[in-house]
């Protein structure tokens, strides 16, 4: 096997980890992906995937760093989420480590609650009807981000693919 065959392997080991990443919250997921297509442009010495491209696929990185702290901030802020209801989603997100896919959905949901609960307790006390409200808001917020990110890794992709069989 040569270095252009290991190069590949690299770069599709990277892509298929950042795929990964885009559900689990503490890997780069596009990052990863753009950096393992960038890979395989590189081992082919750019020949098929050029400037422009890459180009196209890195400002697709950027937008998809922006649209995962918005869709998580929007998401929870539409339903009047507290600060400690968003870091409470935040770090709920990380149960996905330990519980794994139900964590994904589950953690979001329970650290904004509690967040929540904790900050209005702090103001005199509201229902757990508003904490379960913002909870809900984050979880949403998560899954309508994961959405976009899977669509655009998936359009990354494409445009990959596109030029190199062109």
């Amino acid at each position: 096997m040569d270095m252009q065959h290991l190069y590949f392997a690299g770069a599709a080991i990277l892509i298929l980890i950042g795929l990964a990443g885009t559900l689990l919250p503490a890997l780069p997921g596009l990052p990863l992906v753009f950096i393992g297509l960038l890979l395989a442009a590189w081992a082919d010495h750019f020949e098929r995937v050029g400037a422009v491209v890459l180009i196209v696929l890195g400002a697709l990185t950027v937008i998809s760093l922006v649209v995962d702290y918005w869709a998580s901030a929007k998401g929870a802020a539409r339903t009047g989420a507290s600060r400690l209801a968003v870091i409470g989603a935040a770090l709920g997100t990380l149960a996905t480590f330990v519980l794994g896919p139900i964590g994904l959905f589950a953690g979001p949901f329970v650290g904004a609650a509690v967040g929540e609960i904790l900050h209005r307790r702090s103001l005199a006390g509201k229902d757990l009807g508003d904490a379960t409200k913002v909870g809900l808001g984050a979880t949403l917020g998560v899954i309508f981000g994961i959405v976009l990110k899977l669509g655009i890794a998936f359009l990354m992709l494409g445009l990959f693919a596109i030029a190199w069989f062109a």
